[in-house]
Formats: structure tokens, C-alpha cells, sequence
């Protein structure tokens, strides 16, 4: 499976292509989508928009493994990174990909087995997961990275089988099937 990591914002979108099989992992690209402070913020997303429809083009990924937006307490950022989470979205959406959502809580748990994990655990089990020498910076393409290992290691889980069906028979009430 082809699993495309990110990690949103609008400063700085970390990505990572990942594939994973039989529990193993291989990293086949990962970086940073910098945009510029003093550029104008519908430029930065339309960068954002642009480039990942290029990295979607090109591996063309089975998932995408997304943080799910929580709450900040700076509003004005919050705003900023919904904007730009909308955006990424939509881009991976138009590429076809399966879209999956998690917490931090959920990527410590399935990358360290532990929900309280600090970051440099988190960053450590990844480039051990990933056979990497080092782990890649800056430290959101290290949290993409991150993601797409966390959907690797709950993807074949049964209790992700269970979230799916359960969300299949909801779209089947919703529709009314």
C-alpha cells in the first residue's frame, strides 16, 4: 500500500511517501512545502495545492494519512491552518486517495505503543520503523512521516476494520440504501 503522510499548516506542510507491506516500511519521498511569511496567503495555499497535486500525480497513493485539526490557542493560526488543511484536502481528494484522520494520541500509539510518547520518541521509533540513518528535517516532514506509519501499522488492525464498517453503514443509512 501506498501511503501518502502530512502534516498540515500553511507555513510549513510536511509530507512523506511511504509503502507499506507484510508490516514493513520503505520511504520513497518525503519533504517540506515551505511557503514565504510575507507572501500573500491565497499565493501560499495555491502553492500547497500545487505541489501536492504534483507529489499525488506522481506516486499516486492508496491513503492519505492526515492530523486531525484540534484546537489552538492562538485563533488567527488555527484559522490559517484550517484554511490550508481545507485546501490539502481537496487536493488529495481530487487525486482519488482514500483520506484517514488521526490524533496525535492515535500516531504516538501506533508508532511507539504509547499515547503519552514525547516527540523525539515519536521521531525515533519512525526512522527505526523507516531503516533511516537520520531522521529527515524539518521536524513537520519527520511528523508526515510519522502519519503514514500510523496509518501503516492500523490499516490492516481489526479495530480499523471496524471504524471502516462502521462508517460504511453510516453512508449507507445516510443515503438511505
Amino acid at each position: 500500500m501506498m501511503i501518502l503522510g502530512i502534516d498540515p499548516g500553511y507555513a510549513i506542510v510536511g509530507y512523506g511517501v511511504v509503502e507499506a507491506q507484510n508490516g514493513r516500511f520503505r520511504t520513497l519521498e518525503h519533504g517540506a512545502i515551505v511557503t514565504q511569511a510575507g507572501l500573500d496567503f491565497n499565493r501560499r495555499l495555491e502553492k500547497i495545492y500545487d505541489t501536492l497535486v504534483s507529489v499525488t500525480a506522481h506516486w499516486k497513493p492508496d491513503a492519505v494519512s492526515i492530523e486531525k485539526l484540534y484546537f489552538q490557542n492562538n485563533q488567527k493560526t488555527a484559522i490559517g491552518v484550517a484554511e490550508a488543511r481545507g485546501v490539502i484536502l481537496l487536493a488529495v481528494q481530487k487525486a482519488g486517495a482514500q483520506i484517514f484522520e488521526y490524533t496525535p494520541f492515535q500516531v504516538k500509539m501506533a508508532v511507539t505503543g504509547y499515547g503519552k510518547a514525547k516527540k523525539p520518541q515519536v521521531m525515533e521509533m519512525t526512522r527505526r520503523l523507516l531503516g533511516l540513518r537520520n531522521m529527515p528535517k524539518p521536524d513537520d516532514t519527520a511528523d508526515a512521516l510519522a502519519m503514514a506509519v500510523c496509518h501503516g501499522q492500523a490499516a490492516g488492525s481489526e479495530l480499523r476494520r471496524a471504524v471502516l464498517e462502521r462508517r460504511f453503514r453510516a453512508a449507507e443509512r445516510k443515503a438511505g440504501t
